[in-house]
């Protein structure tokens, strides 16, 4: 008994061995259903029906926004149905004392309940008519809630602090908010269900009170074990999804693998294709093992529901028999009980599986909410003072950040200066600070103390949407969009509008002419390997299309900014290289300031100064000619890349290629 009736408990899931070699144990990765993974399971029947209006209340205000025409349409139609449901009983009561309870001949009789069946059929014809009315308009409602919710979604995310990205936390509170919209959208649909279950109920019970207020109470008892057994087959599959959702990912992860062109190499050479087929075999096994399992329980579960609905029924009619019999109902009373009380029935049991839906779909969509909510507080300013349109330099003082998950300071108290028309160099070890540095420089992270100047105006006092629009922008990690060539570049500046020609100077300028020459459309190809007929860039081409996406972005601003270039050379053979950081110093220009955050020594000798980091100080600043004078840190690193790359016989005067494990991007400096 205690297993049909018991509260649903949560279980470990099983662990196969496959799961086990592969990811080290169970897997179970947080994804909001963790969050909410009991809530579900506390849900009975009394909660529900409690915490409908709320449920209802919350997705009538989101399709209030989105439509209000197709929301009050849609509450006409689910009143009129209801209305049209308790006439069309009237209607089946008049047909049965016409043909149980009248007098004459069968003839006679049969004329006489023929205004019934026309009034049955009326409303029939009517109901149908609004059932497709309301259909139409919550066809319309789902799709334009699910895209406002996905548009607040989108837009708050991309609004935020990058303070806020790099938040572990508000992380995952993004991770766990993108399935709000779908289940905003399912509760539409679920939402118009409960209420024409409510509006149905309500006048089937009415009409049930009419006849005999004895008939309602049974119409509870019949449904009531539907509604448990719909409730506890919802739990029980809840509690399934949350033990084996990332188990069945993780098959679905290797099965990708198999399949993936990045992978191709390995899974062939190294023969892993064969391994990973036979561990997805063994994990896909055991998922199939607990299909069966719940199958079996649902079975289990819906045919206790259904037997205890069944003796419910026997009582309700052996009720009914009673009162017929001692002259308490009329047999065409009962005649219309027994298709209100099963009408009643079904419908009651379709509402609680409803409410259950809304229930479930609204913890994600409260997840939306609260993501909102936190997105709001944490989104760029809007407003501030205007950035002066001539600044002579950008100024750091004493600037200290440090990230929330680290206890050492990414940067402390650095102090520097970018003179406009200047190149100026940043080196440094990994996790020095330097891509840190750069998200401050460009207004991405604001300084947790000290101060950054843009001319003699306080970056904290200024419109940052104007700070993000004087600052170029080139990392190693650039995104590769996977729009056109042509669309590749303008995205450095997108609202500026440029025809081909227009953007064949940055081509030019990046030498990235010889790329687009091979390319089956040109400027117009689509740089993106997922759609047929697109084509892929090799790394070094790709960097010198984001070279002239730099370049554009320049190009189209008239007044004082910065360029800031990270790692820009990564994927360039030597010769490529030193010909991209001749392109990069040749941007610097009396109103643009550029900064180079690089390994490459080849570019940093030429720089006007350079700046060593070491553990988030400022270790050294200087020429190149002072800092080998001076025989320091700089002067050591420049030594060994030397040294390292002359064993070679790779190493020119003009500079050294780093070393490949230098080559890695630091995440947060």
């Amino acid at each position: 008994m205690k297993r049909f009736f018991g509260r649903v408990r949560m279980a470990e899931p099983k662990i196969s061995d496959a799961e086990r070699e592969l990811f080290g144990g169970p897997l179970r990765y947080d994804r909001g259903w963790s969050q909410h993974e009991h809530a579900t399971l506390d849900l009975t029947m009394r909660s529900a029906l409690r915490s409908m209006p709320s449920l209802i209340g919350v997705t009538l205000r989101m399709a209030w926004h989105a439509d209000r025409r197709a929301l009050i349409a849609v509450a006409i139609s689910e009143v009129g149905q209801g209305i049209a449901a308790a006439v069309g009983l009237l209607a089946v009561n008049a047909v049965m004392h016409a043909l149980l309870g009248g007098t004459g001949t069968a003839t006679e009789r049969l004329h006489a309940l023929l205004p019934g069946l026309f009034a049955a059929a009326a409303v029939a014809v009517v109901n149908s008519a609004l059932a497709a009315w309301s259909t139409s308009r919550a066809g319309r409602l789902e799709p334009l809630v699910e895209r406002i919710a996905t548009t607040q979604y989108l837009a708050a995310a991309a609004s935020v602090e990058l303070e806020a990205i790099d938040d572990p936390d508000f992380r995952r509170l993004i991770d766990i908010a993108q399935y709000g919209p779908a289940s905003a959208r399912r509760m539409i649909g679920a939402c118009v269900a409960a209420l024409n279950g409510v509006i149905s109920l309500i006048t089937t019970a009415s009409v049930l009170t009419v006849l005999h207020p004895a008939l309602l109470p049974m119409l509870i008892l019949i449904a009531a074990p539907r509604g448990w057994g719909a409730m506890r087959v919802a739990q029980e599959r809840y509690v399934s999804r949350i033990g084996w959702i990332e188990h069945v990912r993780a098959s679905r992860l290797i099965g990708n693998l198999l399949t993936e062109r990045t992978a191709a190499q390995e899974v062939r050479i190294h023969a892993v294709g064969a391994f990973l087929l036979g561990r997805y075999r063994r994990m896909a096994e055991s998922a199939e093992s607990e299909q069966e399992r719940l199958a079996t329980s649902k079975a289990l579960t819906e045919w206790v529901a259904a037997a205890l609905s069944g003796l419910a029924m026997a009582a309700t009619y052996g009720t009914m028999f009673w009162l017929i019999t001692h002259g308490h109902m009329s047999l065409a009373v009962a005649g219309t009980a027994v298709i209100a009380v099963r009408t009643g029935s079904a419908g009651l049991g379709a509402l609680v599986m409803n409410v259950n839906q809304l229930h479930e779909e609204s913890l994600y969509v409260r997840d939306h909410g609260r993501f909102l909510t936190q997105a709001a507080e944490r989104v760029i300013p809007e407003g501030g003072a205007p950035v002066p349109e001539r600044i002579e330099q950008v100024v750091l003082d004493r600037v200290t950040y440090r990230y929330p998950d680290r206890d050492t300071p990414a940067l402390n108290e650095v102090t520097l200066s970018l003179p406009m028309g200047s190149v100026t160099a940043v080196v440094g070890e990994n996790g020095s600070g330097k891509s840190t540095l750069m998200k401050l420089l460009s207004g991405l992270l604001l300084p947790q103390e000290g101060t950054l100047r843009w001319g003699g105006a306080d970056i904290e006092d200024l419109d940052r949407s104007q700070v993000f629009d004087r600052v170029c922008l080139l990392t190693q990690d650039f995104q590769r969009w996977p729009v056109t060539a042509a669309m590749n570049i303008r995205l450095g500046r997108p609202a500026h509008s440029a025809a081909p020609h227009d953007l064949q100077p940055s081509v030019e300028y990046a030498g990235a002419g010889p790329v687009i020459a091979k390319l089956p459309d040109g400027l117009q190809s689509l740089l993106a390997r997922m759609f047929r007929g697109a084509i892929e860039l090799s790394g070094g081409e790709w960097q010198k299309m984001g070279l002239a996406r730099t370049h554009w972005r320049s190009a189209t601003s008239r007044a004082d900014s910065v360029l800031i270039v990270d790692e820009p050379t990564s994927a360039l053979d030597p010769e490529a290289e030193i010909e991209a950081f001749d392109r990069i110093r040749g941007l610097a220009a009396p109103h643009r300031a550029v900064i180079l955050v690089t390994h490459r020594m080849s570019g940093v000798r030429h720089a006007d100064r350079i700046y060593v980091l070491h553990h988030g100080r400022l270790a050294e600043q200087g020429s190149h000619d002072e800092l080998m004078a001076a025989g320091g840190r700089y002067a050591a690193m420049f030594t060994a890349q030397a040294a390292q790359y002359a064993q070679y016989g790779q190493y020119a005067p003009t500079g050294s290629i780093p070393n490949p494990a230098a080559r890695s991007s630091e995440r947060q400096g």
